[in-house]
């Protein structure tokens, strides 16, 4: 542990933001391939490169803030401010798909018949896998706050069973949310309905499996001891994203799938 004069964290030289950059140019590049030429290839190797960034990326930051003690007070602060503004960023991401969303349906226009749905669109009936999907996040959603507030009463076991509850809802979410696109009778393509419909639910669907991955991290890393009671950051910020997640998808099942049907 370096011993400095000041409680700031002079982050060391890192290949990471290169590397990811390079994945993701890769990936981006690859899925025009695979859209174009039906190619994955080149799709495959950008996952590979990204997957493997984010391994030793994460990995960098563990040794950090939980071996080298470089996460001081004030290093915690702003990266708890980083990830607030994250959220934020993320939540006027959505609101252009509700804005979208909204334009469309509040004045149709004659090129879709003047009504909302459009004719000839089927939607879901939001009272079957769109509800059960509401229920099994809302349910999530307590459960990671019971990991939180285990893990602040330095309650090994709950935490654990509670993350484990947590992950298992996400990818039961997921798996039904796959199942739901694979039963849809309109896709992408029809009209403005399908494109708010799957833009929309598909990015959070996506948030969905980002904010699984971020808790499997935080089960390994619990599992390892490295969170106690007064220093988890990387479990906070991950509630945080799963509690963001849930909120999303409460106003698109209220907005698309529950009015906009």
């Amino acid at each position: 542990m370096n011993i400095n004069n000041h409680p700031y964290h002079l982050v060391d030289h890192s290949p990471w933001p290169l590397t990811g950059a390079i994945g993701a140019m890769t990936m981006t590049s690859g899925m025009v391939l695979w859209f174009h030429k039906n190619e994955m290839y080149l799709f495959y190797l950008g996952m590979i490169i990204n997957l493997l960034t984010m391994y030793q990326w994460w990995r960098d930051i563990v040794r950090e803030g939980t071996f080298q003690g470089k996460h001081t007070s004030k290093v915690v602060k702003g990266l708890k401010m980083g990830m607030i503004l994250f959220i934020i960023s993320e939540v006027f991401f959505f609101i252009s798909f509700f804005w979208g969303f909204f334009h469309s349906s509040l004045a149709p226009t004659i090129d879709i018949g003047m009504t909302w749905p459009p004719k000839g669109i089927k939607t879901f009936d939001p009272m079957q896998i769109p509800l059960l999907n509401t229920m099994i996040l809302l349910t999530s959603g307590m459960s990671v706050t019971w990991a939180h507030h285990a893990i602040m009463n330095s309650n090994h076991s709950q935490t654990k069973n509670a993350l484990m509850l947590t992950i298992t809802l996400g990818m039961i979410f997921t798996m039904l949310q796959a199942y739901e696109y694979k039963e849809a009778s309109f896709c992408i393509s029809d009209s403005i309905y399908g494109s708010t419909f799957f833009m929309a639910t598909g990015f959070h669907g996506l948030h969905v499996m980002i904010g699984t991955m971020f808790l499997m991290v935080c089960l390994m890393r619990h599992l390892m001891f490295h969170f106690s009671s007064n220093h988890h950051l990387g479990f906070e910020t991950a509630a945080w994203y799963w509690h963001f997640v849930d909120i999303v998808w409460i106003f698109l099942y209220i907005s698309i799938y529950w009015w906009g049907s």
